[in-house]
């Protein structure tokens, strides 16, 4: 069974960084693509930052693109969000995600993604 754990989230004040982390088990980590989303009241999930499963492509949203920063760590089968710059309108919680096929490139679709985490909270306060 494939489980994920998020955790990182707070509030912070606009301008201010988080990290967030996300700890998988139950498959072969290293072996899929992450991503994160995020889903804010009364919006759609919206993809955030996705991380091939080698680490060597990554593709982020333009509305987070030079302030986020997706990596991971195959040997601790754990995924990270660094978040810096943040604004209010990056308050929503936020989920991890593993590609539902193996050895892919990271996309921005949902339907690419299989299991997801419970999410964490990230709110910024202006």
């Amino acid at each position: 069974q494939v489980q994920l754990v998020e955790s990182g989230g707070g509030l912070v004040q606009a301008g201010g960084s988080l990290r967030l982390s996300c700890a998988a088990s139950g498959r072969a980590f290293s072996n899929y693509a992450m991503g994160w989303f995020r889903q804010a009241p009364g919006k759609e999930r919206e993809f955030v930052a996705a991380i091939s499963w080698s680490t060597s492509n990554t593709l982020y949203a333009d509305s987070v693109k030079g302030r986020f920063t997706i990596s991971r760590d195959n040997t601790k089968n754990t995924l990270y969000l660094q978040m810096i710059s943040l604004k209010p309108e990056d308050t929503a919680v936020y989920y991890c995600s593993t590609a539902t096929r193996i050895w892919t490139m990271p996309t921005m679709s949902r339907a690419d993604y299989g299991y997801w985490g419970q999410g964490t909270q990230v709110t910024v306060s202006s």
